[in-house]
């Protein structure tokens, strides 16, 4: 299908861009809907033709097939969990009596529609254990509508509030009603200002949404968003206030018996600042104020200037990751060389003991309680599964509160870290994960994965559908690129904005030390990323396009010159920056932004993009105007394949059989173009 071209050129200060496909951001238009059908049906068509890929999606289907248990959370004596039993559509809440007795379900979000496409967001229970308040989305969109169960009843309440993203949802400490954040009701704004003049409300149960008392907005100050919190001693109501995904933030409280105004504690936006729990008047923050990579201080309300600030935890050359108060002590999740480590403290900062964690890896998430003796994290790995921990703080003992097992041999497979010089000089690492007898023969198929930017890490984590990947002797590498937090504050704002080159100069570095270490070659060599990872592929591939035998760009961010122009995108600008407003922007942006530098009769590698009609985060417009500038320009006759998934959006809540049939066609892609066998 032949699509027409825009050949108005737009100025951004003073220079002339093209844009030959601006009417694809409109998702109504029929010429881009019609277009899409076709893109859809002809990459079906291939990758259901391609004779491997029946068979990876069964071996995929049984290698799933095990339970996935998240983090554990005690509430009034009992422990809250959620669980995929294996291939169920969703994880379940369940219920535990105590540690060792049988789980129950109180709720289960798979009942919740008839394909599974409903999925549970965000949870939050009162604390006498009585109420769940939970957050739940359609299709993978970022819009939430929260609910309440009665647990004790096993029966939902009428109440149902709308409009809210990115909300917690802490309540009021005698459970009657709660907090959370929205945005204004869609079509009461401007399609620019929907996410933004956010507000803070106090939902009371059994009340109309219409009837919640607004507690906190910022009208002179439209960008700024809020997450409530509720200190754990219930005297205090916390705004933590930030604008977009920018690491600085603010921090606002009041007493939560009082409706006066709200203190401005932190109000510089100088760095980032997270409450971790408070003594009395005493707060306790992890802050990257004077400390790239992280310190803790104590700050008194009753004399919060800084040159009263208490220093607890000093910076150090590992980074502070996470910090959670429990039993009177800060437990610290420290990342040194993208590997985790747990250590406890006294409030005071006294050094107390080192919880020894299962092996190498990844310490996602932890969780406890000021009062309580007992705290739960999660460890995983690239070949060890999402596994879940007790530790008893008052017996220093650590047991196992969910351990999954596979059909899958890890002793036969091993993962390396290896350090490689950046285009620069910088020395970058990165994991190496493979059959432990592998020959590097140069022949290897390796898939290079990689991310790079807000602050994210990339330690080490399980994902069932490589296996199918180390199983047919492929090897899979993930680089620590800049842009990410593995070495603190200072690693991510040197790959961010102006910096952003360096990313992608760390990822082809990474792919130029496989070819030359013999892992692998050129013909043999997949890139793939996810988000602004597609990005990251994206600019890789048009910037190196003979350096790859195939390439995968999922949910991408393209358009580097109007990206902040749609839905959560504006939320970017710090990361990123912003071409219209600022011509220095537009100069480093237009540089690398994977649509703009597309170049006409260019050879790029085969290239599959994946998007989703529903994902509101990153629009399709971007996989869509990608594909089309690329098929118009590319030369050669490698193909160019754009996907567009119904019923899902950026990744979040996708059920099991989307998950299955997303990897299998990833892997099926990547099978037939790097000739696996």
């Amino acid at each position: 299908m032949a699509l027409p071209k825009d050949i108005t050129l737009y100025d951004y200060h003073g220079t002339k861009v093209a844009d030959p496909f601006r009417y694809m951001e409109d998702p109504t238009d029929p010429q881009t809907k019609a277009w899409s059908q076709i893109q859809t049906r002809v990459t079906r068509e291939y990758l259901d033709s391609i004779p491997a890929r029946a068979k990876i999606k069964k071996s995929l289907t049984q290698l799933w097939n095990y339970p996935k248990t998240k983090l554990p959370k005690r509430v009034a004596g009992k422990y809250f969990f959620q669980r995929n039993t294996g291939l169920e559509s969703q994880a379940a809440v369940y219920m535990q009596e105590d540690l060792d007795s049988e789980p129950r379900v109180i709720l289960d979000p798979n009942t919740f529609s008839s394909d599974g496409t409903i999925a549970l967001t965000t949870l939050s229970f009162s604390k006498d254990g009585r109420f769940l308040a939970y957050a739940r989305s359609e299709s993978g969109s970022d819009w939430q509508e929260i609910h309440v169960l009665d647990i004790a009843a096993a029966s939902s309440l009428p109440d149902a509030i709308r409009w809210c993203k990115f909300t917690s949802i802490p309540w009021l400490p005698d459970g009657s009603g709660f907090f959370y954040t929205r945005f204004p009701e869609p079509g009461s704004v401007p399609p620019e200002d929907a996410v933004n003049f956010s507000k803070v409300y106090l939902h009371r149960l059994g009340t109309d949404q219409s009837e919640d008392e607004l507690i906190f907005h910022r009208p002179d100050y439209k960008e700024m968003g809020f997450t409530p919190q509720v200190t754990e001693d219930g005297e205090y109501l916390v705004l933590e206030v930030w604008v977009g995904t920018e690491p600085e933030n603010r921090i606002y409280y009041r007493k939560l018996a009082e409706d006066g105004p709200f203190v401005r504690l932190l109000d510089e936006s100088d760095a980032m600042y997270r409450l971790i729990g408070n003594v009395g008047s005493i707060f306790y923050f992890h802050t990257t104020k004077e400390a790239p990579n992280g310190r803790i201080i104590a700050i008194d309300l009753e004399k919060p200037e800084p040159k009263n600030w208490q220093e607890i935890i000093a910076q150090s050359c590992a980074v502070i990751e996470q910090v959670t108060m429990v039993g009177q002590k800060l437990a610290v999740v420290y990342v040194q060389d993208a590997f985790s480590s747990i250590h406890l403290f006294e409030l005071d900062g006294t050094s107390a003991e080192t919880i020894a964690l299962p092996g190498l890896g990844t310490v996602s998430g932890i969780s406890g309680k000021p009062m309580d003796e007992e705290l739960f994290f999660t460890f995983t790995s690239y070949l060890h599964p999402t596994s879940v921990y007790h530790y008893d703080l008052s017996r220093e003992k650590l047991r196992v509160f969910a351990e999954p097992r596979l059909d899958f041999n890890a002793d036969d497979y091993e993962t390396k870290q290896v350090f490689y010089e950046s285009k620069d000089g910088t020395k970058v690492p990165m994991f190496i994960t493979c059959r432990k007898d592998i020959k590097l023969d140069g022949k290897n198929p390796t898939l290079l994965y990689g991310y790079g930017g807000f602050g994210i890490s990339m330690t080490p984590v399980f994902d069932v559908s490589n296996l199918i990947w180390l199983e047919a002797g492929g090897i899979y590498a993930v680089a620590c690129l800049r842009g990410g937090n593995e070495y603190g504050e200072s690693w991510h704002r040197k790959g961010m904005l102006e910096n952003k080159q360096n990313v992608f100069d760390d990822f082809i570095s990474a792919a130029e030390w496989l070819i030359a270490s013999n892992y692998t070659n050129t013909q043999k060599l997949a890139i793939m990323g996810r988000s602004n990872g597609g990005l990251l592929t994206a600019a890789c591939m048009v910037q190196r396009p003979d350096l790859y035998g195939a390439v995968v760009s999922v949910v991408p961010v393209i358009d580097m010159l109007r990206y902040h122009r749609f839905t959560a995108g504006r939320y970017w600008i710090g990361e990123y920056g912003n071409a219209e407003a600022s011509a220095e922007h537009f100069r480093f942006l237009y540089a690398y932004s994977p649509l703009h530098n597309i170049r006409f009769g260019t050879v790029y590698p085969p290239v599959l993009i994946l998007t989703a009609e529903s994902d509101d985060r990153v629009v399709p417009m971007h996989s869509k105007k990608f594909a089309a500038t690329l098929q118009a320009a590319a030369g050669g006759s490698n193909p160019i394949y754009l996907y567009v998934e119904d019923k899902a959006g950026h990744g979040a809540g996708k059920p099991t059989t989307k998950l299955i049939d997303a990897a299998a066609d990833m892997f099926a892609f990547l099978w037939d173009q790097l000739g696996c066998q």
